[in-house]
């Protein structure tokens, strides 16, 4: 994905807002402003203050990623899709667990959506391995007798066959991804920690600067932003590292 400013790098960084309701999250998106990011609404704001909070997020023509991992049979997915994209949703994801069946219903709807709105096909992408999950969880938990690159990579296959746009993988992952699916597969990886950071309850995690040489299109950062005292500086700090790892 080219770039030609810093603008341009800002728009890949989805910053969380993780945050229990609306007036937390428009008060963080005001002080995030000069920086020129991205969102992501996830199921504790999304629940809290649902398609509201997104509108009023999208007034200024940010992106907006809903992340609310859907997973369920495909008819019920599809459903639930129809309904977000309806409202203007542009970028939201699916549980890559839920099937192939599940995962065609969600690109189906996306398609289906775009051609009665006349608007550009949404985003949807698919979640892989939640990045708090290690190799133990999935063998031990999930009773899966693979490495967790192979499992991934799997998964990601499936996703791309199935007709989504990309993937939600740790950056850890994002350079084998890239090779099987190509460049044209979006990538998109949270657990990302600037490197003086702790990793908290993420087993996957990954700098800024790594997850772009590892191919990564867009990255997602959540509490490294929204706990800083200033969230507008600390996502410049990101961004600037992003830009240089682009450009090296």
């Amino acid at each position: 994905m080219p770039i030609s400013s810093n603008n341009d790098v800002a728009k890949r960084l989805f910053v969380a807002l993780d945050v229990p309701d609306a007036d937390s999250a428009l008060k963080l998106a005001e002080q995030l402003a000069p920086a020129g990011v991205s969102f992501k609404v996830g199921m504790q704001l999304f629940y809290a203050a649902g398609m509201r909070i997104v509108k009023e997020l999208q007034t200024d023509g940010r992106t907006v990623f809903v992340d609310l991992k859907l997973h369920d049979i495909p008819n019920t997915v599809a459903g639930a899709m129809k309904s977000l994209l309806r409202q203007g949703v542009q970028f939201v994801n699916v549980h890559t667990q839920g099937g192939p069946d599940m995962m065609r219903a969600a690109a189906e709807a996306a398609r289906q959506v775009s051609e009665e709105t006349g608007t550009p096909r949404p985003i949807v992408i698919g979640v892989t391995l939640l990045t708090s999950l290690s190799q133990a969880h999935l063998n031990q938990f999930l009773g899966v007798n693979q490495d967790v690159k192979t499992y991934v990579q799997h998964l990601a296959r499936q996703a791309k066959d199935c007709g989504l746009d990309g993937i939600v993988c740790s950056a850890q992952e994002a350079s084998f991804i890239r090779s099987a699916c190509g460049p044209d597969f979006l990538l998109v990886t949270p657990g990302i920690r600037p490197t003086q950071d702790a990793a908290g309850d993420q087993s996957r995690v990954i700098t800024p600067r790594q997850a772009i040489q590892n191919g990564a299109d867009y990255l997602v950062v959540g509490r490294p932003v929204i706990g800083a005292s200033n969230p507008a500086d600390a996502a410049r700090r990101i961004i600037d590292e992003m830009a240089e790892a682009l450009k090296a």
